[in-house]
């Protein structure tokens, strides 16, 4: 958890509260980990760590979409910032998926 912290706090993302969800709550099996924070003026900012070996494609994307959508159902609000940090091989056009969807994609080398 210190280490997302620091990262964001690298890219000046500062939160009044920032905590991590298993993904079980949200039905789901996947190996990523999911924080919500609420900044500074009151808006939740979602951020995603997906970390592998293989490369993340377009089909995968489309579940961590739809993940985004059952964490908005889970709390009952709107999420309005949207961050995932890649640390694997990234396809093109999953990219280009994520950023049309709202995203900010970071992407670490492998």
């Amino acid at each position: 958890m210190k280490t997302i912290v620091d990262y964001l706090q690298k890219k000046n993302m500062i939160f009044k509260s920032f905590k991590e969800i298993s993904p079980k709550v949200l039905n789901s099996r996947k190996q990523i980990s999911i924080y919500l924070g609420v900044d500074l003026k009151a808006y939740y900012t979602l951020v995603m760590r997906l970390e592998k070996k293989s490369r993340v494609v377009k089909k995968e994307i489309q579940t961590l979409i739809s993940l985004h959508e059952q964490l908005e159902n889970h709390l009952g609000s709107k999420v309005t910032k949207k961050n995932i940090l890649i640390k694997a091989p990234l396809c093109s056009k999953a990219k280009a998926l994520l950023e049309e969807s709202g995203w900010k994609v970071w992407q670490e080398n492998v």
